[in-house]
């Protein structure tokens, strides 16, 4: 071998050696979601893929899984915590299961509007609750993505202005504990019943109704069965895009920026659907034939508020927070 081939070999293995410490450089992010292709948040992942790629190019390996193909539904945040998979999307429902104390986070009338969760998570409040969250759950949250708000949907119209004119309404919901209790808060009767059974139990009149947000209401054709929906709009509800410390504490403070723009960006577009979404399906029910009613909100706030302080539930509540972040819908 000539010393020009050996020098010219040496020159490919440099090489071939510095593109694989390249590649090995790339930080694997792998995102996982139960969710189908066609849900908002699951299209606002690639929103962050998209926009962290732009703002950080070439330093992430963004692997997107939907539809429960990496992790079930449920195994998404233990995925994080051991390592196994780096962002999903966490519920607050969730957070309270492994800190009770966040319950509070859950509750009827807390959050008004998409903007109001963000303002939550940008007080001092909001900090310490993020904090708390890294620190027992091993996961930063990046930002809240609006999921929708709950509204009541009845299969025979009513006067509905006060949790008193819900007085003996069997309303399903959910069958968990907390569900039920946001429904005893709302003036119902809240019955337990599986989502596959609602359509039927309608149209039989085993319930007299549900509540679940409006896009909801148009993907199950529940409209096809009630005749009212009345706008209570009794729980805002999101979910954070949430990354495991384990990938965070890689990042340098301009990566983190990086992947934090992106998280809002992505739930900027989500927002953005959704809310478009929901207001055209005020129209679209009622061209239904529903009756579209709007209760005294303030009155059904006062109310749920007021059940949940005076309740068990309310013992282990951060102190002042409900004012707090009530005065944070103001700001």
């Amino acid at each position: 071998m000539t010393r020009t081939t050996s020098l010219a070999l040496a020159a490919v293995s440099v090489l071939a050696l510095t593109g694989a410490a390249l590649a090995q450089d790339k930080l694997e992010l792998k995102y996982t979601v139960p969710s189908v292709p066609t849900d908002l948040h699951t299209q606002a992942m690639k929103v962050f893929a998209e926009k962290l790629e732009e703002l950080a190019p070439g330093r992430f390996d963004i692997q997107l899984y939907d539809s429960g193909s990496l992790f079930a539904q449920g195994a998404d945040l233990d995925a994080l915590q051991r390592g196994n998979a780096e962002m999903t999307y966490v519920s607050y429902q969730l957070i309270a299961d492994s800190i009770p104390e966040y319950g509070l986070l859950t509750a009827g009338y807390l959050f008004q509007s998409p903007e109001h969760y963000r303002a939550f998570l940008a007080s001092d409040i909001g900090a310490e609750f993020k904090q708390r969250v890294s620190d027992e759950m091993d996961i930063q949250l990046l930002d809240a993505c609006y999921l929708g708000t709950r509204q009541i949907n009845l299969r025979t119209a009513r006067d509905v202005q006060t949790p008193a004119d819900l007085a003996g309404v069997k309303l399903r919901m959910p069958s968990s504990d907390a569900w039920l209790f946001l429904g005893q808060a709302l003036g119902a009767n809240p019955t337990p019943l599986p989502f596959g059974e609602v359509y039927l139990g309608l149209q039989a009149g085993t319930i007299d109704g549900q509540d679940n947000p409006l896009p909801s209401v148009e993907a199950a054709k529940f409209y096809e069965v009630t005749q009212q929906i009345v706008l209570t709009s009794h729980l805002v509800d999101a979910i954070n895009v949430a990354v495991n410390n384990q990938t965070w504490d890689q990042l340098t403070d301009e990566e983190k920026t990086a992947m934090t723009e992106a998280a809002v960006a992505s739930c900027d577009w989500n927002n953005a659907e959704r809310i478009a979404d929901e207001e055209r399906l005020v129209s679209f029910f009622a061209e239904q034939g529903l009756e579209v009613t709007t209760p005294d909100v303030e009155a059904f706030r006062t109310h749920v508020q007021d059940f949940y302080l005076t309740s068990d539930r309310a013992a282990s509540w951060p102190e002042g927070w409900v004012d707090q972040i009530n005065a944070l819908a103001a700001e």
